[in-house]
């Protein structure tokens, strides 16, 4: 027997507490059957409306589930003989909806052995699970690309760092760079970031208080998370070097950054440019840190598939990429 708190207000009339156990079983996405001990059906409540009875059927694990299912159901309870007895099964019932079947032996107030079967629907729980595998092998496949980033920045890093110290300060910035671009990524459901913005953050970080000395023009395209993370790391190292090597703050004359997105007969691509004053006199130390640069002249155009030019002529920075852009599906 079980003992729980059960009860309700003499008054109030069957068809009421009919009504308010039905609807909560429909809420709740579950299902009532009560069968006797011979499995003869006493009882059915609420069973969703893929199964139905046939007219002038009796009601049977057969007739209302259908011969495949029935045969599952039947060898299920056929293993339930006294009460406590308990088993679970679930089932998958086409359309990819997905059912649990809960089977118990009660004693009854009448001393009687009942089987009463709980059906749940699990379909969203399914597809939540699916979905939460989904979104874990993305996260896996994103940290491997973002750990196989990291690994070459480190490596083309210290191949072109003379000291220590030098080493860590370039590649923490660069790894400050791409965290910053995946925050971007990660507020739009991994979509990817918008150009502007991934600008927006370098420009904000190293010349904060002289932002009007940068001037964006074209379109603000939308990049897909691996060139977004590419195009952050490209723009750090333009701004930092602009900063550290160049003379447009004392001059006070603005750098032109422009993105483009252009139609081909071969598909979009991205065109960006940096058109950047700089007329100091440099040494050749100077000079082989500002443009020998291997992130923005290798790194960032391998990794989006696209060619870059990066000069100094006219007394103009020039640094051009133009790369495909990938489609959101």
């Amino acid at each position: 027997m079980v003992h729980r708190l059960t009860w309700f207000e003499p008054q109030r009339g069957d068809e009421q507490l009919r009504e308010f156990f039905i609807t909560a079983l429909i809420d709740m996405g579950a299902s009532l059957i009560l069968q006797d001990k011979d499995g003869t059906y006493v009882c059915i409540t609420s069973l969703p409306a893929r199964w139905r009875l046939p007219a002038g059927s009796k009601p049977s694990d057969d007739t209302i589930f259908g011969p495949e299912i029935g045969q599952k159901l039947a060898e299920l309870k056929s293993g339930l003989v006294d009460a406590g007895d308990r088993v679970e099964l679930e089932i998958e019932a086409g359309d990819d909806t997905f059912f649990e079947f809960r089977c118990r032996m009660v004693e009854m107030a009448d001393n009687d052995l009942h089987m009463i079967t709980v059906v749940i629907d699990r379909t969203e729980d399914r597809r939540r699970e699916r979905l939460l595998r989904a979104l874990l092998r993305e996260v896996s496949h994103r940290s491997k690309n973002l750990l196989a980033i990291i690994q070459s920045i480190a490596s083309q890093t210290a191949r072109y760092s003379g000291t220590l110290d030098m080493f860590l300060g370039k590649f923490r910035g660069r790894l400050h760079a791409l965290s910053q671009s995946q925050d971007l990524i990660t507020d739009s459901s991994w979509r990817g970031a918008y150009f502007r913005d991934l600008l927006k953050q370098q420009v904000d970080r190293y010349v904060q208080e002289n932002a009007d000395l940068v001037h964006v023009s074209g379109d603000d395209v939308l990049l897909t998370p691996n060139a977004s993370l590419h195009i952050g790391l490209a723009l750090h190292e333009l701004v930092v070097n602009a900063v550290s090597h160049g003379d447009f703050l004392q001059r006070r004359l603005p750098i032109e950054v422009s993105c483009r997105k252009i139609d081909t007969p071969d598909g979009p691509v991205v065109e960006i440019g940096w058109n950047e004053p700089f007329t100091a006199q440099v040494g050749e130390e100077t000079k082989a840190a500002r443009f020998g640069s291997t992130v923005l002249e290798r790194v960032v155009p391998s990794s989006v598939n696209g060619e870059a030019t990066h000069k100094l002529e006219n007394g103009q920075v020039r640094y051009m990429l133009r790369f495909p852009l990938e489609i959101f599906d």
